[in-house]
């Protein structure tokens, strides 16, 4: 577990609950995950890319990262996590997915992160962001995806994850956590090329092309279980 880095940041009492969040986290997801009913569309964006010989770099928003990582479980799939007390108990559930979690933010540490994550893509790994983390503002991307898809020449992915039935956190990132037996619906986007060395404006047009898709996939998410976005109120 790549711990170290975060952990010294922690107080002891941060390190005791966060171990003990996992502890819960973990087999509750994995048993809730069992029972979820999916929906699917846009598998064949992720397969597209697979054929191509790349790997994707998956995004989507913060507050749905327990679904996704449910979802994509066991592909070793390397995921920036901050290095705060949310950042550590979240890399230890996801690290028992099967998931990697380079440790840092566009905030702290992330330079270093990014490198890892960079030499990862680079020896065959995918890799993924939760692109308004980790503190937000909710549903605005910060730049961390479009910068690795300019230094690997891997494409970003975006999809959207979401239930008809689930309870909802009470922090900045309105995470969802899906009741047993949920129907789940996952919707994966075309994926977003970003050429390397383009200029700052380019990846500007990236980072909003990226926002723009990430709301229209979790407006069609929520089509298909029949609820309204909650984008419409946010």
């Amino acid at each position: 577990m790549n711990t170290t880095s975060s952990l010294h940041r922690l107080t002891r009492g941060q390190q005791v609950r966060a171990a003990a969040i996992a502890a819960v986290g973990y087999p509750t997801v994995a048993a809730i995950g069992m029972t979820l009913r999916w929906t699917v569309e846009g598998r064949e964006h992720d397969e597209a890319i697979l054929q191509s010989g790349r790997q994707p770099i998956f995004a989507c928003w913060h507050g749905r990262i327990l679904l996704g990582t449910y979802f994509y479980r066991g592909r070793g799939i390397a995921v920036m996590t901050s290095q705060n007390f949310d950042g550590e108990w979240i890399a230890r559930i996801i690290e028992r997915f099967g998931f990697y979690a380079p440790r840092g933010s566009t905030s702290r540490g992330g330079r270093r992160a990014l490198a890892q994550m960079r030499r990862m893509a680079f020896n065959g790994s995918a890799t993924g962001f939760t692109v308004d983390g980790p503190r937000g503002p909710r549903y605005k991307v910060q730049p961390g995806a479009i910068w690795l898809a300019s230094l690997t020449g891997n494409p970003i992915l975006p999809f959207h994850a979401e239930t008809d039935r689930h309870w909802t956190t009470r922090n900045w990132d309105e995470t969802q956590v899906p009741k047993p037996f949920a129907r789940a619906a996952m919707v994966i986007g075309k994926p977003i090329d970003v050429e390397r060395n383009v200029p700052a404006t380019t990846l500007e047009e990236k980072r909003l092309e990226l926002e723009r898709s990430l709301c229209q996939l979790e407006e069609r998410a929520n089509q298909l279980l029949g609820k309204r976005s909650s984008l419409e109120g946010a």
